[in-house]
């Protein structure tokens, strides 16, 4: 039996070939679309469960520890830290610090180590959405859902998604997670010091550890103490709590460091490699001072060991002189 022709010419087959496929692309795109909008609304009312990077962690075998507080229980101080430590224009941009960004590719361009111009809002839409790496493609939808989350979550929701789970250590997530594991109680009060501490380690948090830190990890928090009492001066986290209830500041419990840290076998106090990335505070360095000792002073601080004084040595007599000769 001979196949019955088609009655439709080549050409209209092949346009009508080409509208269906792009109608389908056209469906899925608005799919993503329309999912990505419910997704980010979802995430104003509830925790986000899980991101990519904790799911790594559980694929590592390194575990998973995170214990959502909201920021009517945490302490402010933490609130100040991240400002500090993070993104020092947080409350005035919407999502992107260009200037921030420019000056990033200024100094990469020169060379050296690697820093990036992320604000809290680009961080938070990563850490809760995306994934690490991915390069500029990853980027790009870092962007999208930045301005997503500015629009429908404001300031106060993404300082809070970003304090609950940004990675704080080997397998911990949160401020509260990470002042658990490293002095043994929760966010609701912590001092300067270890709000600080907990900042710094954000960058890179399976290379550094809050307890004892030495080296960088050392120094970059002391400069972030220093900056949490800018912070508060200049009221640069004021937009966290814009019509919402201020946490009392309690006196923080005696820290209580655990003997033996979950991960520890990964976690390293050593300062970034080369290639890392370091978001560049964008808040002013404090003033540094120093005692007769030469010793720099830093507030909130004590050092981890006495500082033993330099030996003054006793000042030796000249060489004699020999007196010339009498012909």
């Amino acid at each position: 039996m001979a196949k019955r022709k088609s009655s439709i010419p080549t050409y209209q087959r092949k346009r009508k070939g080409r509208r269906g496929f792009l109608g389908w692309l056209w469906r899925i795109v608005l799919g993503l679309f329309l999912f990505s909008i419910l997704w980010v609304v979802a995430y104003r009312f509830v925790p986000p469960p899980i991101t990519a990077t904790m799911i790594g962690d559980l694929v590592g075998g390194r575990g998973l520890d995170k214990d959502w507080m909201s920021l009517d229980e945490m302490d402010r101080d933490m609130v100040r830290a991240a400002i500090a430590a993070e993104d020092g224009k947080f409350c005035q941009h919407n999502g992107f610090d260009f200037e921030a960004i420019e000056d990033a590719m200024k100094r990469n361009a020169s060379g050296g180590r690697i820093r990036g111009g992320s604000t809290i809002s680009q961080q938070t839409a990563k850490n809760a959405f995306l994934w690490q790496g991915g390069g500029y493609v990853r980027k790009g939808v870092e962007a999208y859902f930045t301005f997503l989350i500015e629009q429908i979550w404001g300031k106060r929701r993404i300082m809070e998604v970003y304090l609950n789970v940004a990675e704080t250590g080997i397998g911990t997530y949160g401020a509260n997670a990470g002042a658990q594991r490293y002095f043994g109680h929760d966010a609701s009060a912590l001092s300067a010091t270890e709000a600080a501490r907990i900042a710094a380690v954000l960058p890179l948090p399976k290379k550094r550890g809050a307890v004892a830190p030495k080296g960088f990890t050392r120094r970059y928090g002391n400069t972030i103490s220093a900056r949490i009492g800018q912070v508060r001066r200049d009221g640069l986290d004021a937009c966290v709590y814009q019509g919402a209830t201020v946490p009392k500041d309690k006196t923080p419990p005696p820290s209580k460091a655990p003997r033996e840290l979950p991960g520890s076998e990964y976690e390293t106090a050593t300062p970034p490699p080369p290639e890392a990335t370091v978001d560049t505070p964008a808040i002013e360095e404090p003033t540094v001072t120093t005692d007769a000792n030469g010793v720099e002073a830093t507030p909130d601080l004590v050092p981890d060991e006495p500082v033993a004084s330099p030996p003054v040595e006793e000042p030796t007599a000249p060489p004699p002189t020999e007196s010339p000769a009498h012909n």
